[in-house]
C-alpha cells in the first residue's frame, strides 16, 4: 500500500520515534519536500565534514574550498557548525565514546553516522538549541542519507547526550 506524505508509515517492531509526536514518512516523500534553511545549513556542514574526515584533513580546509568557490553559496549556520565541530573535536569525540559500547568505537561508525553525531553533540552542549530539534534534525538527516540502522543507532546516542549534557537539569526533557 501506498503512503502519502500526509499518512505516517508504522514503525518496525522495536523502533521508537526519535522525539515525541514523530512519525515515519516515506524517503521518497522526502524527496518531495523542501528543507528548511537550516536543514540546508546542516546538511552542507554535514558534506563539509564528512569530506574532511574522508580526506583527514582539518575541516576548516574543506569549509575554505567552499569559501572561495563563487558559485557556492555557505549559509552563516553551515560556517557555525563546521567550525564549532572542528574547535570542539577532542570533547565531542570523548562526550561520543562515553555514549557508546565500547565494542562499537566513533572509528567504527559510517562517516555519515559519525558526522552527524558530532554536529549534533555540538549543538546540544555548545548552543542553546532545544535538545528535540537537535536529535530530529540528525536523526532526519540519518534516514535520508544512511544506513537502515542509523536511525535507531543515532536516536539513541543522541537522546543519552541530551540527558548527560552539561548545564541540564534534573526536570529538562530531552
Amino acid at each position: 500500500m501506498a503512503h502519502s506524505a500526509e499518512e505516517p508509515l508504522p514503525l518496525a517492531a522495536g523502533e521508537h520515534p526519535p522525539v515525541p509526536g514523530a512519525v515515519k514518512i516515506s524517503s521518497i516523500d522526502m524527496a518531495t519536500r523542501h528543507h528548511s534553511a537550516r536543514t540546508k545549513a546542516r546538511k552542507a556542514a554535514l558534506d563539509i565534514l564528512f569530506e574532511a574526515d574522508l580526506l583527514q584533513r582539518d575541516p576548516f580546509e574543506s569549509l575554505a574550498d567552499r569559501l572561495d568557490d563563487p558559485d557556492q553559496l555557505v549559509r552563516e549556520f553551515t560556517r557555525e557548525l563546521v567550525l564549532g565541530v572542528r574547535d570542539n573535536a577532542d570533547q565531542i569525540d570523548r562526550r561520543i565514546s562515553a555514549l557508546t559500547p565500547r565494542q562499537w568505537p566513533i572509528e567504527r561508525m559510517p562517516r555519515v553516522d559519525r558526522n552527524l553525531a558530532r554536529m549534533a553533540v555540538y549543538e546540544l552542549d555548545h548552543t542553546g538549541i532545544e535538545a528535540s530539534a537537535a536529535i530530529s534534525e540528525a536523526v532526519g538527516l540519518a534516514d535520508e542519507l544512511s544506513t537502515d540502522d542509523s536511525v535507531a543507532f543515532l536516536n539513541g546516542l543522541l537522546a543519552r547526550a541530551a540527558q548527560t549534557r552539561p548545564g541540564r537539569t534534573t526536570n529538562e526533557q530531552p
